[in-house]
């Protein structure tokens, strides 16, 4: 797996997404952190399912730290989350319903190509 190319857009230093699938009712994204990147503490009405593909990814979720290694989390709507990549990592996010902010920052990055 690579970030080069591609449509990859940042979501904080050190993290980068791209949405790889987008249906009616649910999108997934694929996510690389570098070692040691951090997403903060945040929250969303989509329900997530955070599935670390290659790596270690720390979430902590309601000031709970869930370390995970090739495993994944569900996260419901609203409730608060941040992550941590203890190692380099890979992870592919499902949400449901599709992001519309996701969606939309997609569009404008395509459209700035």
């Amino acid at each position: 797996m690579s970030t080069e190319g591609g449509n990859w857009i940042q979501l904080a230093p050190g993290v980068r997404r791209q949405t790889v699938a987008v249906g009616e009712k649910m999108m997934q994204v694929l996510v690389h952190f570098d070692k040691g990147a951090k997403v903060p503490e945040h929250k969303h009405v989509h329900e997530q399912i955070a599935a670390v593909m290659a790596g270690k990814l720390r979430l902590v979720i309601e000031g709970k730290n869930i370390d995970l290694t090739e495993g994944a989390y569900a996260l419901k709507s609203n409730q608060p989350h941040a992550a941590e990549a203890l190692e380099e990592c890979w992870v592919l996010d499902t949400f449901s319903p599709p992001r519309e902010d996701f969606l939309k920052a997609d569009a404008e990055h395509a459209a700035k190509k």
